[in-house]
């Protein structure tokens, strides 16, 4: 990030709050809240850009008179200092990458292993524990909004809603299809197999956004829940499967103990992925949306994690690979999310 970038980002503050000051400003409530989320994520930005300017500066204070000073330890301390600064910059160079609209927001991640079985609902959950791990490192908070276990191992589905600032807008590069290859556990012949699992990343909608859903284009079916979960799982109808019958949107919830509990949470799903569909039939792009849905197969894969015969994992989207895939599965993916951000955001130029 550089100085110019700073200055267009003040000089677009500028602008949107003489049209804040305008007496008419409120008369359109959504694009006033969408230029008020603007400002507040300029600001931020540039209110932090000139923290780290004043860090930068008391360093090079302490670093002059370091030589002067025998005090034992503040070479160490100035060190530890530049070491924070520089992380401190990265990130924000990285920040500044998140522009578009729902970047802050919550996200809702979906998990749904391919074709294979066992061996690909295994590979679905180790996916689900490395979003969680990763959620964990970053400080967000998590909650499983509906869990299918699979029979032997593994999950049928999962989705998980992950809140936290800018959630959605790191997640978002996680969508599409991860491809695992390994010597399955579950092979009495020991043989290597290759699984599929895709993610789709989905933003939170606002609780105050304004998205009509009538009872009359929704199906509403309730069922007993299944996999683990005690006795009461199995003897009541607390399952929810809603289906808005005019996208053909289908969500369900299941993880809950009671059945409103159920419903809430699948209403949630529902109104983030209606947003969604929403926001891209207005910019046009229906036809990406398809193009995106790529088959959970071969060919398809952002991503491929590589446990035998080597150890591997490389992103096809960006080249970024490393060897470590233990600590790649226990949540450190931040390297592959800035890689593709990063590409992202010079393919847009």
């Amino acid at each position: 990030m550089s100085i110019f970038d700073i200055a267009k980002r003040q000089e677009r503050i500028k602008t949107l709050e003489e049209k804040m000051a305008k007496p008419d400003f409120w008369q359109d409530r959504k694009q006033a809240k969408s230029i008020m989320k603007e400002v507040s994520s300029h600001r931020e930005i540039v209110q932090q850009w000139y923290r780290l300017q004043e860090e930068a500066r008391d360093i090079e204070e302490f670093f002059a008179i370091s030589d002067e000073v025998s005090e034992a330890g503040l070479k160490e301390e100035i060190s530890g200092a530049i070491w924070k600064l520089d992380k401190d910059i990265e990130e924000l160079e990285l920040r500044s990458l998140l522009s578009g609209e729902d970047d802050p927001k919550n996200a809702i991640l979906a998990i749904h292993p391919g074709a294979g079985g066992t061996e690909s609902q295994d590979w679905a959950q180790m996916l689900m524990r490395m979003y969680l791990r990763w959620a964990e490192r970053h400080g967000y908070q998590t909650n499983v909004m509906d869990l299918l276990s699979g029979e032997e191992a593994g999950i049928k589905s999962a989705t998980l809603e992950i809140k936290g600032h800018y959630a959605y807008g790191y997640l978002k590069a996680e969508s599409g299809v991860h491809r695992l290859v390994r010597i399955s556990p579950f092979d009495a012949n020991h043989r290597r197999h290759t699984s599929f699992a895709s993610v789709f990343v989905y933003a939170e909608a606002d609780e105050d956004l304004e998205i009509e859903i009538k009872e009359s284009d929704l199906r509403i079916d309730t069922y007993r829940a299944s996999g683990a979960g005690g006795q009461h799982v199995n003897k009541t109808d607390s399952a929810v499967r809603i289906t808005h019958l005019p996208t053909k949107i289908v969500v369900q919830c299941q993880s809950e103990r009671s059945q409103h509990r159920n419903r809430e949470n699948a209403m949630k799903i529902l109104k983030a992925k209606l947003h969604a569909y929403y926001l891209e039939q207005e910019r046009k792009k229906m036809e990406e949306i398809e193009k995106s849905k790529k088959e959970i197969a071969w060919g398809s894969q952002i991503r491929s994690y590589i446990l035998q015969p080597y150890t591997l994992v490389k992103d096809h989207r960006t080249g970024v690979e490393t060897g470590n895939v233990d600590d790649v599965l226990d949540g450190n993916i931040d390297e592959f999310i800035e890689s593709y951000l990063r590409l992202e955001a010079a393919q847009k130029g």
